[in-house]
């Protein structure tokens, strides 16, 4: 079989700005693909739900019922938007590609991640 071929060029990237306005935008998804150690150390962006990055493509692969029950916000469509992010945007840019991959068209990449939210917001890195 064919490895898959990614256009990096199709993964946008989001800002800072952006991020701080999606508690305001439900229809968004912000997902956090850092572990959940990660997670208790440092905090969270409001409004992300937490998929660790080793299982991000079979959580977007769950039933609606499933992904529903887990994470308490309905199973993204493949044109709803999905930002990802992690530490410093390393991660996230693969678990982005992973979702591309998936089929899902709008997907982007929270660059800065947690690295420049918590320098931004005055919390823990």
């Amino acid at each position: 079989m064919e490895g898959v071929y990614i256009n990096k060029s199709a993964i946008g990237i989001v800002d800072y700005a952006v991020v701080k306005k999606l508690s305001k935008e439900p229809q968004k998804l912000l997902i956090d693909v850092r572990e959940p150690k990660e997670l208790k150390e440092t905090g969270q962006i409001p409004s992300s739900i937490n998929i660790p990055l080793g299982i991000v493509s079979q959580e977007l692969a769950a039933s609606d019922q499933l992904f529903k029950s887990k994470y308490g916000r309905n199973k993204p469509n493949p044109d709803t938007a999905l930002i990802f992010h992690c530490r410093s945007g390393v991660r996230s840019l693969k678990a982005a590609e992973a979702a591309a991959a998936l089929g899902f068209t709008d997907v982007k990449n929270y660059e800065g991640s947690w690295l420049d939210w918590a320098e931004r917001e005055g919390l823990p890195k």
